[in-house]
């Protein structure tokens, strides 16, 4: 298994995983230039997104085929994100998520308030009309060693 950045090539397998698992796919395709894919013999089994605003970034779309799950997929791709992220030289990742707020915190994610969030990232379509207003909102505050790192872990 590999994980690496995604084209526009893996958008189909990137959709329907998102759609097997009740994900948004409003405004995806805009983000494949901050999108990884885990691949296993050529196959797209995961997924996790950046989108990138002023003040932060949000993560987005992780979600692991079924037949995959349970080999850290999530996982790898998550700190892969995060090292983007870092790359990028984010301050704070931010997530919306209704069904994943037990898996974040291991990763640094912390529960907040909407109001916490900049206010770039909540004129997100994710923010603004893609998940429900009683989705958990959560943060995670990017180290400056982890901005500052060159090279991703197995990220191409």
């Amino acid at each position: 298994m590999v994980i690496e950045s995604a084209t526009a090539a893996d958008l189909p397998a990137v959709q329907a995983l998102l759609t097997g698992h009740n994900l948004p796919l409003d405004d995806v395709t805009s983000h494949v230039a901050t999108m990884l894919v885990a691949r296993e013999a050529g196959r797209v089994v995961g997924v996790a997104a950046l989108e990138l605003y002023a003040g932060g970034a949000l993560l987005r779309s992780v979600a692991v085929d079924p037949a995959a799950q349970g080999q850290r997929i999530g996982h790898q791709l998550t700190e892969a994100a995060l090292h983007l992220a870092g790359e990028r030289r984010v301050d704070a990742v931010f997530l919306l998520t209704t069904t994943a707020e037990k898996f974040f915190p291991r990763f640094g994610f912390e529960q907040i308030s909407r109001a916490e969030v900049p206010h770039a990232v909540q004129a997100s379509v994710e923010f603004t009309s893609a998940c429900p207003a009683s989705a958990v909102v959560m943060r995670k505050r990017i180290s400056r060693s982890v901005r500052l790192q060159a090279d991703p872990p197995s990220v191409s």
